[in-house]
């Protein structure tokens, strides 16, 4: 067991005597502010933290990581406040070991709520200090490793915590080390039985491959020193999840997982990366389209490194990694390499590692602000955290990250909100696309952009990164409330005008009292509640007059402009146009749903004021409306060009044509048309009567 003494000198490796007299201070403040605490194996409480720093310190961390991974449990487990933390220790390390604290327990409905709050304010947390994750990984590490002594339900709970969410974020932050050892222990936690028999394979199929895994080794070797190349061969061994993951989402048995032989090799220099990729593809067959340049492209995690697959002797698979001596390191360590190399040509390297990740976490940020809830926040999360990556180009050369199965809508946002919010239409490698294409790897993608576009909710459907669908979700959101506002408005004016009253002129007083008792927090509040149909404007009306009497709504109808957006919609049963006499029934949710007058689905509520407002057109719509037409013909070659060529001379646009045989001769041609108005319309059946073949013209 770790003791300080043992860990003060293991950091004389790299920090300076204060600096570890310091980590000293921090260890017996923690020792004697959790005197009498023990953990759960029956241990002094101030093993763990200890334990935590002792993990930290194989990554080099700042003395400042190290004293905070000491204090960590000493605000919520112990009297001592942040103020006395302060004042001992200072700011940075008191705001790190807050980070870092156990969050206060809330009380949700659901686990998967707290775990969404908690992962929340980490993040919140880290924005403030990139350190905070390094602390809180650790500080798991550790946790996981003594598992073991908690009941079997609260292992599996943990376990499958770090599986979602702190091995991920290690992966993330390019943590090889920390992520692969916390996967490992969390699958034997959670799936004890698969983690025995997958590690008994293991064992048995590492003595079968011993001899093939030295022999390709020594062949790799050889083939550098007689190229005169620089560089470590080592037989890369795959960890146990890693190893159950590919079994589960390739469908392979696990001797198809291990027939492949994976392989690493150190070199000095980038430049000797590439000349020894020469030299193995020379000796070995490449497989095509299996080769990877993470160094020119590196991963959003700082990653760097060569991959190729190879066609070896007797059909066996070779998969090989290059790298330098500091990209290794990254690699391992991600982020927490930052301290290492302060005076290597590296260090631009290092730096971009820990930048990249520093973006990460501000664009986290940005998605927690725009998220409704922590639910659909820690969801969006989720699906950054798990990329299976695809590099694609701007028009100007720059590089971006996307996971496996982003469109172009997924490729604007990540270059800009505002170009997101923005764009109509893309051209990927210079052609018009669909924006739900999914974007492959060495694609170059141009967004084309208006400034009155806005996103379509219908892009919900097919982007996948958390970025865009949250950005999506906001401005929906926000547009939504925004209408509903001036739809609300509308309605309860037009019920007030009838009491000879209106909205600006309501008694503050019976306004307030209708408030409290609606538990609504102002004016706006209920405006947006008629606006989505939620509360009856006529109601509403009546309970501010203290009125019981009926209004005379109906002298003036509200008028339909077109531009009510998400809280106005157009019934598909009757297809309402411009110069139709309409009603408007008020949907819960959905505000309110125009119909034709004589629709026959109005009938049971035409007369009832609660459910029911009577409309009219604006003078100044200017939209398209669809409308159904049905067509009775006798059937002739060419009819649905003659036909479309009528509709599209009268200046309408076909949506869907269906048609149905009913004899021989006869057929029946359901046509879906935008049209301007009945005018509008008119003129297309006028065209479409011209037509010799047409017996009879409906519109349904």
């Amino acid at each position: 067991m770790s003791t300080i003494q043992t860990l003060s000198h293991e950091l004389t490796r790299y920090l300076d005597p204060e600096q570890i007299h310091q980590v000293r201070r921090a260890y017996f403040y923690a020792e004697q502010a959790h005197d009498g605490q023990r953990r759960k194996s029956g241990e002094p409480y101030v093993t763990h933290p200890l334990a935590v720093a002792q993990i930290l310190s194989t990554m080099n961390l700042d003395h400042q990581s190290l004293m905070a991974a000491m204090l960590h449990d000493v605000i919520e487990d112990t009297q001592v406040g942040a103020d006395a933390l302060n004042s001992q220790f200072g700011e940075a390390v008191t705001g790190i070991v807050d980070g870092v604290s156990k969050l206060t327990h809330l009380h949700f409905e659901t686990k998967a709520e707290a775990q969404a709050e908690n992962f929340q304010k980490m993040i919140m947390a880290m924005a403030e200090d990139i350190r905070v994750i390094l602390v809180k990984l650790g500080d798991r590490l550790h946790n996981m490793r003594t598992l073991g002594v908690m009941p079997p339900q609260k292992q599996r709970r943990i376990a499958r915590e770090t599986l979602d969410i702190y091995a991920p974020i290690a992966s993330r932050l390019g943590m090889h080390d920390v992520h692969v050892e916390l996967e490992d222990l969390a699958f034997r936690a959670y799936y004890p039985m698969r983690y025995k028999l997958i590690g008994k394979a293991v064992q048995r199929a590492r003595g079968n491959r011993l001899d093939v895994v030295e022999r390709i080794g020594y062949t790799i070797s050889k083939i550098l020193k007689e190229q005169g190349l620089p560089g470590e061969v080592s037989g890369r061994e795959k960890h146990l999840y890693s190893i159950y993951s590919k079994m589960v989402a390739q469908k392979k048995s696990f001797n198809e997982i291990m027939d492949v032989f994976a392989f690493r090799i150190v070199t000095d220099k980038i430049d000797t990366c590439y000349r020894i990729l020469g030299a193995v593809h020379n000796h070995y067959k490449p497989v095509p389209g299996r080769f990877k340049d993470y160094i020119a492209i590196p991963k959003a995690n700082g990653y760097q490194s060569l991959h190729t697959d190879l066609f070896g002797a007797r059909d066996i698979s070779i998969e090989i990694q290059i790298r330098t001596k500091e990209m290794d390191d990254i690699a391992n360590q991600g982020i927490a390499s930052h301290s290492h190399y302060k005076s290597s040509e590296d260090q631009s390297r290092i730096e971009t590692s820990y930048n990249r990740a520093r973006q990460w976490v501000q664009g986290l940020m940005e998605m927690q602000k725009k998220a409704t809830s922590s639910m659909d926040f820690i969801e969006s999360v989720k699906i950054d955290l798990f990329p299976d990556e695809v590099y694609v180009f701007t028009p100007k050369g720059n590089v971006f990250e996307l996971p496996k199965g982003a469109t172009p809508v997924d490729f604007a946002y990540a270059v800009h909100t505002d170009i997101g919010n923005s764009c109509v239409s893309c051209r990927i490698n210079k052609r018009l696309a669909p924006l739900s294409t999914a974007l492959e790897s060495g694609q170059t993608v141009e967004i084309i952009t208006t400034k009155s576009a806005q996103p379509n909710m219908a892009w919900l459907n097919f982007v996948v990164t958390g970025k865009a669908r949250s950005n999506i979700r906001h401005y929906i959101k926000h547009k939504q409330e925004e209408e509903s506002l001036n739809l609300g408005r509308r309605l309860l004016n037009q019920f007030l005008a009838g009491m000879g009253s209106s909205v600006d002129e309501i008694n503050p007083i019976q306004l307030q009292e209708y408030l409290r008792e609606a538990e609504l927090k102002d004016l706006d509040a209920l405006l947006m509640e008629i606006g989505l149909g939620n509360r009856m404007a006529y109601l509403v009306a009546q309970r501010l007059q203290q009125s019981s009497e009926e209004s005379d709504s109906n002298a003036t109808p509200m008028s339909v402009s077109g531009s009510e957006g998400l809280v106005l919609s157009y019934a598909r049963c009757c297809h309402p146009i411009p110069g139709d006499h309409i009603l408007g029934h008020i949907s819960i949710g959905r505000g309110i749903v125009v119909h034709r007058d004589d629709c026959r689905n109005m009938q049971d509520f035409r007369d009832d004021p609660k459910k029911c407002i009577h409309l009219n057109w604006d003078a100044d719509i200017d939209d398209d409306f669809t409308v159904n037409l049905r067509i009775e013909l006798a059937a002739q070659r060419g009819i649905i060009a003659t036909l479309a060529t009528k509709a599209s001379q009268a200046g309408a646009n076909i949506h869907r044509i269906d048609i149905d045989e009913k004899e021989a001769q006869m057929s029946t041609v359901h046509l879906d048309l935008q049209v301007r108005d009945r005018i509008h319309l008119a003129q297309i059946i006028k065209r479409i009567r011209t037509i010799k073949s047409v017996s009879k013209i409906v519109r349904t």
